[in-house]
């Protein structure tokens, strides 16, 4: 996998390796997992953000409502997982 180096703060990188001892892991990977983490929690604020704003709108949540009972029937339609 190619890597790139980057620049962080002297107390990031404290941070990362105490981290890094704490779990046995290396700089890279914790430095990885807190990029995920940090990319699905900002999907998930994005998300709900939406469904903010879909909620505003009663008709619009009410289509949404309508569709996930759809969606809901698809679930006992008999088909093994």
């Amino acid at each position: 996998m190619p890597t790139a180096t980057i620049r962080i703060s002297e107390r990031s990188r404290k941070v990362l390796g105490d981290i890094a001892r704490q779990e046995g892991a290396s700089l890279q990977s914790v430095m990885d997992q807190a990029i995920e983490h940090y990319r699905r929690q900002h999907f998930l604020e994005g998300l709900s953000e939406d469904f903010a704003a879909l909620r505003k709108s009663p008709e619009l949540w009410e289509e949404e409502l309508k569709e996930r009972e759809e969606w809901d029937t698809t679930l006992a339609d008999g088909a093994d997982k």
